[in-house]
């Protein structure tokens, strides 16, 4: 029984202003917001920018954002047959669409200046 939820998406980033953009998906019950967001980019619009890496639900926290106003796993969360909103994480910085700065500053690598042959 396949089933519609509207994702409702911010988007933007990085210097743009944010809109929101809606999607249809249809699902199956027990299917996950990350699931839908993959469907959204292989069949609706491939630009749409969103972090995951999946290992084992919850290890990797790459997939969090908000749902209706609550930080989320996409990876666990369910699509339901409604509006969804869905935003990027507040408070860190956005660099496109749902893909916030995860790392604080500090614990980050530094930018390599590239490679210099000898």
């Amino acid at each position: 029984m396949s089933l519609i939820a509207t994702l409702v998406v911010t988007r933007g980033g990085a210097g743009r202003d944010s809109v929101r953009q809606r999607y249809n998906v249809r699902f199956e019950p027990g299917e996950s917001l990350l699931d839908g967001l993959c469907r959204i980019r292989d069949e609706q619009d491939a630009t749409l920018a969103f972090r995951y890496s999946c290992i084992n639900a919850n290890a990797c926290k790459e997939c969090m954002l908000r749902l209706d106003n609550k930080t989320v796993y996409a990876c666990t969360a369910r699509l339901e047959p409604r509006e969804m909103i869905v935003e990027p994480l507040p408070n860190k910085r956005v660099i496109r669409d749902l893909v916030t700065e995860i790392a604080a500053p500090d614990e980050r690598l530094p930018r390599s200046t590239g490679f210099k042959p000898a």
